[in-house]
């Protein structure tokens, strides 16, 4: 007989039951209320580690959105992609709705021309549009920071007149090009002053504040910002029982302690050690035992896909930075503690320290500290053969 497994591990996918989030949905879906009467409201970023569900909940913030009449587009930023090339096709799709009503073709111009040199300025594939070198030369700017301040304020009037706001959901912020970021900031601030319905809802590792905050001073006032962290034990509690109380089956207090402290309450832990229990459970009372059963595969399925995958992006002068952060005990780390176990000076391994950040796979908790930003990352590096041979041949 089947066995229906209601527990979703992965990169955004839905869970069941969605613990522990109400009130930063409802928080946002008042703003949402806001700009569905064509009120400009705040734009809003949500910050967080790997698998604490930022992905998720933007997700369904969009849902919410598009129910109250909202224009969504997502995004998802990416190392290699073009952010602009992106934005450029989000802003034709709103285009292309409002000229599905013939009342509305009159708004259309503008924010076309505006796209138009956006593109051709500052997508490197220029494939959208098939012009004429003269055209191109009319359109072309050397002002990213104005050419896309342009597209927001013209897609900004066209939806004010159209009466259909717009609200771009973008993920994995952090990957933005600096110029790209500053212009983005720009853009969205100008459109607010002028009065235009159109937002923003972000996501990205906890680096984005500075990242903001380095680029424009009144980011800070700009952007609503909500830290996303893991679930409180109540809250992880009805992560764990509620997605099987329809199945007719349910956890035994100690099975859900056991699950709380294996996963530290991250969402993501909590669906992929639930999926195993539940699949290897044989009575429709799990209990502790079938927990600690299922411990094993579970560390097994994160070493060989969640952690193996983001080691597998370091190089190996990136591999030892890791190690030595490891090989500090606690967690967050100084990048002084961090040097003393490569033997180099601090100036000897800011590079380094870099490139892992821009990586994503670190991030600067105060100044001076480091920690990574997948949950648990040091514990796989420590049950990893490279760390243990590198503890032999360095101390």
């Amino acid at each position: 007989m089947l066995k229906i497994n209601p527990y979703r591990p992965g990169a955004g996918l839905m869970p069941p039951y969605l613990a522990g989030r109400e009130a930063d949905i409802q928080a946002v879906e008042q703003m949402f209320e806001a700009l569905s009467m064509n009120i400009p409201t705040q734009s809003v970023i949500f910050s967080g580690l790997r698998g604490v569900g930022k992905t998720v909940l933007i997700n369904r913030l969009q849902r919410s959105a598009e129910e109250r009449g909202i224009f969504c587009k997502h995004i998802e930023v990416e190392e290699r992609k073009d952010f602009i090339s992106q934005i450029a096709s989000c802003a034709q799709g709103f285009l292309r709705k409002i000229s599905t009503r013939e009342n509305l073709k009159y708004l259309i111009q503008k924010p076309l021309d505006a796209i138009k040199a956006l593109v051709i300025s500052f997508d490197p594939e220029n494939s959208t549009f098939s012009l004429s070198m003269q055209e191109q030369e009319l359109y072309r700017s050397t002002n990213l920071t104005q050419s896309l301040t342009d597209v927001f304020t013209a897609l900004g009037e066209a939806a004010y007149e159209a009466e259909t706001p717009i609200c771009f959901f973008i993920d994995e912020i952090q990957y933005m090009k600096k110029q790209e970021l500053g212009a983005l900031i720009a853009a969205i601030h100008r459109s607010n002053q002028l009065g235009y319905p159109i937002m923003i809802v972000g996501a990205g590792l906890p680096k984005i504040y500075k990242m903001l905050s380095e680029e424009k001073s009144y980011s800070e006032r700009l952007f609503m910002y909500k830290e996303i962290g893991s679930l409180s034990e109540e809250q992880a509690e009805k992560a764990i029982t509620e997605p099987v109380r329809k199945l007719g089956a349910e956890y035994d207090e100690a099975a859900v302690k056991r699950i709380f402290g294996t996963t530290r309450g991250y969402p993501f832990f909590i669906q992929q050690l639930c999926q195993i229990v539940y699949e290897n459970a044989e009575g429709s009372v799990i209990t502790e035992e079938d927990v600690l059963r299922a411990e094993p595969e579970f560390y097994r399925v994160l070493d060989n896909g969640f952690f193996k995958v983001r080691y597998e992006r370091c190089s190996d002068a990136d591999k030892k930075f890791i190690f030595s952060m490891v090989r500090c005990g606690e967690l967050p780390c100084t990048i002084s503690n961090v040097a003393k176990n490569l033997h180099k000076r601090v100036s000897a391994i800011s590079t380094m320290r870099a490139q892992l950040i821009s990586k994503g796979i670190i991030y600067s908790e105060k100044h001076g500290e480091l920690d990574f930003t997948v949950p648990e990352f040091d514990g796989f590096i420590r049950r990893h053969p490279d760390y243990k041979q590198w503890l032999k041949d360095q101390f």
